[in-house]
């Protein structure tokens, strides 16, 4: 018997080169990277024009319905040995592959999110080795399996029905927010392994004991061909570079666990809640003694997480929340969907500045959503990393999918391997069965009976997704993360109709979409746990100018141009932006600069409301009527206007910052309250006028903190100063949760003043008399204002700075400090200016000779 080996990876990224597989005329090409995909190859070789300019999405279009061929050479120092067997792992083929080695046919693939595994031993050969992958249309494909099964009910909102029929990303179809790009290529590695014996998997279940202090680890290895020699694993658990647990144990079986009691675990916390330590969990395959074979290692967090969904105090239905490590935390986050059309191009280290963004912007939850891919593993890390947690769906989005033999095969093998895949990180609290599949169902009638429990029977129904989400998810998820929560999906409430806010979560899409509700009663319009609502705002002039051919020159280069609406792929978004901007402000199209401010505006106010007004229902335990708010969307992928709240290019909008200050630790709230008293039931007359202000504060600590509340109110367009009382003297606001303030008039000098008071409430530390958060509130619609332009605005670089510090002689409404240095970075941004105070805000990279400029509601 030949000596067993160390396992040989050798990577299979060198020499690939593609052509278009039906013309016969056309030569191989190399690829611009690898992995890679064919529209980054053919915009390599100016092949096509860029689709994120102008309208060129239209013109690249026949590539996703034409064949397409890579191919590559590799050579081996030496044939495997007779113990051996060699394999290609493809992680990720875009979609349907057909792969030859040395023109043989090996395998072939219908689904993307599936890494691949294919024995090549008998047709490796001496010397050059020819490795060819042709990728058919998924377009056309799908459209083939739409019309042989058309008994399906074909059904999906944005795309087409061919989508539903493809494993692939959904996205690639176009969306409200993105082209029509559908790729083809080896997206995601390919390697060649040789080996007698190898290290399969490796997880972990940690069971964290209630009172934090011990835990136990056990962990697994997948042997492949245990028995190919006299084989033993080490298991071996590290932190911060020093060995906390090892053992040894002999292999017997393909499966071999053992495990660890640790005292005083370092445990994984949110960012905020504590710090972010991670374990390495390394196991070592050993042959013939100490001769290493194999060693795989993960990264690894140890928390109690839970979802707690229990019955309320003084409210309907059940609690919606996270608890980890028996802290519960107001999941205020946002959604994310994939970071570029072209995800190969997308680095490790762009992923990790995404996640920070998310983490220095105060959010505590990101969303993968459903129509987009199971991220890579970057992304996971730095949300590790960070402290950042994830909602994971599986991906499925906004359709009637089928379920036929076949596919619910290859779905049951995707989330096998991406829940394998992924399940070490710490990070991800909870999988969703997709994204508003339950809602398509419910708007469309399709048949959905849920005290029905016959599994078998929700296939002959024109509803056989659920047995996807039911049946094969829950299974999956059920055996291979038991101590993680499975949520059919999003939105879902045990059965109840999608949009019931008192169990499980919603989508709060009435702002925006349905019957476009006013922003400022989103109090109204709350769930348990609202994990999608939004609105639209037009990204950084810059990012504007990116897409136009001629950028700042461009005769296009104004809001409601041709180019401009083709970057907005939202159904009616010139009626709906101009609807909740003439409702709530004075506005013009000219300057771009001050039309794109004023959407803006408008979307962080109405995010800010948002966040302010759920996270006010988080009033401690028993009483978490809201748990969480994650925004559509944190991201997009590509330049566009969108609902997004930081552009394609990293470049925050406003609302980014709103968001930021509204989940900061302490924070404080005001709603102004109309109330109309008629003397009798007839009268139009005699009507009793009241105008009052709620204050309340919120606490996202984890220490209650002793405060003293002022309350100060100007004339909006004197600045001058009608009121100021210390409303609540040594108020406790108590840890984790809202705390009602007070309600008191309107402070006015006059009756019928209302109208035009800025009122502001501070919050002032009880014993040190510092300032520990303020919030400004104005009339509203802030159109019916009359906004007075400040003659000394004013906005200074600080002398360490560190700072820029903004003050103005009357209220401004907005003022957001610009700069056209792209290095120079911004804290917070977008303040409301009250006069008699100097508002800091951080900035990074300013010099002294550094120039800013201001922005502000009605400079125009």
């Amino acid at each position: 018997m030949a000596p067993i080996t160390p396992i040989i990876k050798l990577p299979l990224h060198q020499n690939w080169q593609f052509k278009q597989a039906d013309k016969n005329d056309s030569e191989y090409l190399p690829v611009s990277q690898f992995p890679t995909n064919i529209h980054l190859d053919l915009l390599h070789h100016d092949l096509i024009p860029d689709p994120f300019i102008a309208k060129n999405e239209l013109l690249v279009q026949w590539i996703g319905e034409t064949k397409w061929i890579y191919r590559t050479t590799f050579s081996l120092p030496s044939l495997p040995s007779s113990s051996q067997k060699a394999v290609i792992c493809f992680d990720g083929l875009d979609t349907f592959a057909t792969v030859t080695l040395n023109n043989t046919v090996i395998l072939e693939t219908e689904n993307m999110f599936i890494p691949y595994r294919v024995d090549i031993t008998s047709l490796l050969r001496e010397g050059e080795n020819e490795l060819e992958i042709v990728f058919d249309s998924a377009y056309l494909r799908g459209w083939e399996l739409v019309e042989k099964y058309p008994e399906h009910k074909w059904g999906c909102w944005n795309g087409d029905n061919s989508r539903l029929a493809v494993r692939k990303a959904q996205y690639h179809w176009g969306w409200d927010w993105g082209p029509v790009l559908l790729t083809c290529g080896p997206w995601r590695p390919i390697t060649l392994e040789i080996y007698s014996t190898r290290i399969e998997d490796l997880w972990f279940e940690a069971v964290v004991a209630e009172d934090l202090k011990t835990a136990d680890v056990k962990a697994s290895v997948e042997v492949e061909n245990p028995g190919a020699g006299e084989t033993k694993v080490r298991f071996e658990l590290a932190l911060d570079g020093k060995q906390v647990a090892s053992k040894t144990v002999s292999v017997d079986s393909a499966t071999v666990s053992t495990k660890f009691h640790l005292d005083s675990p370092a445990l994984w916390y949110p960012i905020r809640y504590g710090k972010q330590p991670l374990y390495t969990l390394t196991t070592k395959l050993f042959v013939e003694e100490e001769k290493e074979i194999d060693s795989v290692s993960k990264k690894i967090g140890l928390r109690r997480a839970e979802l707690v969904q229990r019955p309320l105090l003084d409210q309907p239905g059940t609690s919606f929340f996270f608890q980890i490590n028996n802290i519960p935390v107001y999941c205020g986050g946002s959604d994310w969907i994939p970071a570029d059309n072209f995800i190969p191009r997308i680095s490790t280290q762009k992923y990790y500045d995404w996640i920070k963004l998310v983490a220095e912007g105060n959010q505590f939850m990101i969303r993968v959503w459903g129509g987009g891919i199971y991220e890579e593993s970057a992304f996971y890390e730095a949300c590790d990393e960070l402290g950042v947690l994830v909602w994971q769906d599986f991906m499925f989005g906004c359709g009637n999918y089928p379920a036929w033999p076949e596919m619910r095969e290859s779905i049951k093998k995707e989330a096998e391997e991406n829940v394998k895949r992924l399940r070490h990180h710490p990070s991800i609290v909870i999988w969703a069965g997709n994204n508003e599949d339950y809602q398509y169902q419910e708007s469309a009638g399709l048949e959905y009976d849920y005290e029905n429990k016959d599994e078998e029977s929700w296939l002959e129904t024109d509803f056989p997704a659920r047995y996807i989400y039911e049946k094969i998810l829950r299974d999956v998820c059920d055996q291979l993360i038991p101590g993680t929560y499975y949520h059919f999906g999003s939105p879902w409430g045990a059965g109840r109709d999608t949009h019931d806010a008192t169990v499980g979560d919603i989508h709060q899409w009435n702002v925006w979409h349905g019957t476009q509700e006013k922003y400022q009663n989103f109090d109204a319009l709350g769930g348990r746990f609202v994990s999608e609502f939004g609105m639209q705002a037009f990204p950084h002039v810059k990012t504007i100018e990116s897409y136009l051919p001629e950028g700042k020159n461009d005769p296009d280069r104004y809001p409601q141009s041709d180019t401009v609406d083709f970057h907005n792929k939202a159904d009616g978004h010139e009626r709906r932006i101009a609807l909740y901007l003439v409702e709530n402000m004075r506005y013009a199209p000219d300057p771009l600069e001050q039309f794109v401010y004023c959407t803006q505006l408008m979307q962080a106010e109405c995010l800010a409301s948002a966040y302010r007004l759920w996270k006010r229902q988080w009033k401690g335990p028993g009483r978490e009527y809201c748990g969480g708010a994650l925004v559509w969307q944190m991201n997009d992928c590509w330049p566009v206007t969108s609902w997004s709240v930081v552009d394609y290019y990293l470049r925050p909008k406003m609302a980014y910052f709103t968001i930021k200050r509204e989940m900061a630790g302490l924070s404080c709230g005001i709603k102004r309250v109309v109330h109309k008293h008629p003397r009798n039931k007839y009268t139009r007359v005699d009507i009793e006028v009241k105008t009052e202000i709620e204050v309340w504060g919120s606490n996202l600590t984890l220490e209650e903190k002793k405060v003293d509340v002022v309350v100060k109110g100007w004339d909006v367009e004197t600045g001058e100063v009608v009121s100021e009382k210390k409303a609540v003297e040594g108020l406790v606001l108590k840890e984790n949760r809202s705390t009602e303030v007070t309600v008191m008039d309107v402070p006015v000098k006059e009756n019928g003043g209302e109208g035009k008071v800025v009122v502001a409430a501070y919050l002032i530390d009880s014993e040190t008399g510092e300032q520990v958060t303020r919030y400004v509130n104005w009339p509203e619609p802030l159109k019916y204002l009359h906004l007075s332009k400040p003659k000394e605005l004013k906005a200074l670089l600080s002398e360490d700075g560190k700072w820029v510090e903004i003050s103005a002689e009357v209220p401004v409404k907005g003022v957001v400090v610009e700069c056209d240095e792209e290095e120079i970075k911004f804290e917070d941004n977008l303040v409301d200016i009250v006069p008699g105070e100097v508002v800091k805000i951080g900035v990074k990279g300013a010099k002294k000779e550094t120039k800013f400029e201001t922005r502000y509601l009605g400079m125009v």
